[in-house]
């Protein structure tokens, strides 16, 4: 049974977090139904996501056998057949459509365009050059969206730009540390690695970094932020921004340990206690 839920993948469950984005940025923590229906959101996306790794796992199991920490899964590693895999995916998202679908229906379209590109991502475009960093970082603006839209507040421009910036900055880190720690068998685990080389992937990093370090202090600055919340404070937050990046530039290029982003979050003490406390002056500042 364990299996069954390690194929789940717990640990990459940190990336729904952004689904509490829209709960923090629109105040909306003090209603009690708000706290309820984000959470609803995040069980969803991770059983929702779930189902989409099993997927993956499924059709990249050739390649997962040859990742040193990839080929321990249960799938690649024999332990669940890839018929079962498929069916325990297959009621995973059941469950999470419908569930997503009895909340509101652009929940639920939502959910559905993050299948959607998922379900693209495992089957091409994984295999197609920047679109497949592209792909992946939407990933992480639809859970941003879904966290606003299933409490019914309004998608900032400056949530969507913020959240792709910075999921740009986390999957091209991680290519660039699976080429290095892969080596010669990179191409072997991720064919598209083949496409890329720790130059190109060096030029992505600073233009991302410095676009996502610019587009955060532009927002705390803006007018429409400002008169939104009645306060020029969130300026506050800057240094925890600037340090968390810097700090996983750290852990990419010293450390090579953002081949598994959730890996590197949870294994740097520094990092988490920078996010934290970038949450907690966040709430107080808003509140």
């Amino acid at each position: 049974m364990v299996d069954y839920l390690r194929i789940l993948r717990p640990r990459q469950w940190i990336k729904n977090i952004f689904i509490f984005a829209g709960l923090v940025f629109s105040r909306h923590f003090y209603y009690p139904q708000s706290i309820r229906l984000s959470i609803y959101a995040f069980i969803i996306f991770c059983l929702l996501s779930g189902g989409g790794y099993i997927i993956n796992d499924i059709l990249d199991y050739e390649e997962d056998r040859v990742h040193p920490e990839k080929s321990k899964r249960p799938i690649s590693a024999g332990r669940i057949t890839k018929p079962i895999a498929g069916l325990w995916a297959l009621v995973l998202l059941t469950i999470s459509l419908v569930w997503a679908f009895k909340i509101n229906g652009s929940f639920f379209f939502t959910c559905l365009l993050y299948l959607f590109f998922s379900v693209s991502y495992s089957l091409y475009i994984k295999r197609v050059v920047i679109l497949d960093v592209l792909f992946v970082s939407i990933g992480y603006v639809l859970r941003a969206i879904a966290g606003a839209v299933v409490i019914g507040v309004e998608i900032s421009s400056w949530l969507f730009l913020c959240t792709l910036l910075l999921a740009l900055f986390l999957v091209v880190s991680k290519r660039r540390t699976e080429i290095i720690l892969l080596g010669k068998e990179a191409t072997k685990h991720r064919k598209i690695l083949s496409q890329y080389s720790v130059e190109l992937l060096n030029q992505m990093i600073a233009i991302v970094t410095s676009a996502c370090v610019v587009s955060y202090c532009l927002y705390t600055l803006s007018p429409q932020t400002i008169e939104k919340f009645g306060t020029k404070n969130l300026i506050l937050t800057i240094p925890f921004v600037i340090y968390g990046i810097f700090r996983y530039l750290y852990v990419t290029f010293q450390k090579l340990q953002s081949d598994i982003p959730e890996k590197a979050i949870i294994g740097d003490r520094p990092l988490q206690v920078c996010v934290v406390l970038w949450i907690i002056i966040c709430i107080l500042i808003l509140r």
